[in-house]
């Protein structure tokens, strides 16, 4: 019949819907041809909730927004978990044609709560912390971060409530307190979609003490005979410390007018030998104690500069001793012009220029004796070869007397006839 073709040309058309818990849910049912045939919602439980724009079920929650033989809309609001299942929209032709809607009703999780924190915290300490947060369906993430990073070896657990709906969820997180980690904020972040892309964050800020750090720095590494020095003495720590105590050597400072404390710093005035050893800075809180040392060595100007004068003048001494007797002189010519040209500028002490003249008077005396050593020798030697010259030829032994003493009378007939 054409009543039949044209029941079969209508069907009702639903949608599923997501909703939060505590908002509203709106079913709409449409058909696109309806010949006055009526339209029905009825919920999980089969109970009809509306029969056209006719109400069925009292229940306050429930309204009808729109009502046709093209539409039949109704809400829900302060949707429930218990409002959650498959609602059913049905048009009564021959045969009675149906269709689903599934209404999922989101659980929110709950603030969360972080356990386990204590403050402060000794350093070295084993602290663990639990995020936890009940009520979110289906279950919600929860991450863990210090100072924006996030934190991935932490453990996660979840259960189930009494309701049967929703879920607890926890995790924790293990560390070891450390110094560094001293006004570090730890957050724990609970992700789900209930929370449109806003996550709920519970955050608290750690508290670590512990014993004071201590560093000495010098204001100079090479402290001079007469300059001064400070010896900074850096100390951290929680609580912060105490002001610190400076000794000398194990024992107090020996010169208060000149080793002036000031705050965490000492001054030492007009530095001399006996201001030498070791400077011990001391700090403590209520955790415990620390210290640092410095050797102190005031160092000498005139013991650095005597080096670099004196050695090589003996060194070019040494040098040239080993040459003749001919070279001697350009190289004491050049001894005595080089020493001014390296010494100018440079304030060099008077017993080191006193002690270069010894050494050269006493050089130039060792060599005029050998010269005149060697002068005496070789003249001594030519008169014994004269005195001789008589008795090479003679045959024998008177003869060669005779010779000699009538050369010694020749010569003084010689000498006489020179004279």
């Amino acid at each position: 019949s054409v009543d039949n073709q044209r029941s079969q040309g209508q069907f009702p058309l639903t949608q599923n819907v997501t909703v939060i818990e505590g908002e509203t849910a709106t079913l709409t049912c449409r058909v696109d041809q309806n010949d006055n045939t009526s339209l029905q919602w009825s919920n999980p439980a089969q109970q009809t909730l509306y029969f056209d724009d006719k109400k069925a079920l009292r229940d306050n929650r429930i309204e009808l927004l729109r009502a046709s033989w093209h539409e039949l809309t109704i809400r829900v609001t302060d949707v429930s978990l218990s409002d959650e299942g498959q609602y059913t929209c049905s048009l009564f032709t021959m045969p009675v044609k149906t269709s689903k809607a599934f209404l999922t009703v989101l659980g929110v999780p709950e603030s969360p709560q972080i356990s386990g924190f204590v403050s402060p915290v000794m350093e070295g300490d084993r602290m663990e912390l639990t995020c936890k947060t009940s009520g979110s369906k289906p279950a919600a993430d929860i991450r863990w971060f210090k100072n924006d990073k996030e934190v991935k070896d932490v453990k996660y657990s979840k259960e189930e409530d009494a309701n049967r709906k929703t879920f607890t969820v926890s995790s924790t997180m293990v560390f070891k307190a450390d110094r560094n980690d001293d006004g570090a904020v730890v957050s724990c972040r609970v992700d789900h979609e209930s929370l449109n892309s806003t996550p709920q964050i519970a955050m608290q800020v750690l508290e670590i003490h512990y014993i004071p750090s201590v560093k000495i720095i010098p204001s100079t590494p090479w402290p001079e005979e007469g300059q001064s020095i400070t010896l900074i003495c850096e100390s951290k720590g929680k609580p912060l410390p105490d002001p610190v105590l400076w000794t000398k050597d194990g024992g107090e400072l020996p010169d208060p007018e000149r080793m002036v404390v000031n705050g965490r710093e000492l001054n030492i005035n007009l530095l001399n030998k006996t201001d030498n050893g070791t400077y011990r800075c001391e700090a403590e809180n209520s955790i415990g104690l620390n210290s640092a040392e410095y050797v102190l060595i005031i160092h000498d100007v005139s013991n650095i500069l005597l080096p670099i004068t004196v050695i090589p003048s003996l060194t070019t001494a040494t040098v040239t001793t080993t040459v003749a007797l001919t070279s001697t002189a350009p190289s004491a010519t050049a001894i005595n012009t080089r020493d001014p040209n390296t010494l100018a500028g440079q304030s060099v002490p008077d017993h080191a220029l006193i002690g270069g003249i010894v050494a050269v008077v006493v050089f130039v005396t060792l060599c005029s004796i050998i010269l005149l050593g060697r002068y005496l020798a070789r003249h001594k030697g030519t008169y014994l070869t004269n005195e001789a010259k008589g008795a090479e030829d003679a045959p024998d032994a008177d003869t060669a007397i005779i010779n000699a003493e009538g050369s010694q009378v020749n010569a003084e007939e010689k000498k006489e006839y020179f004279i």
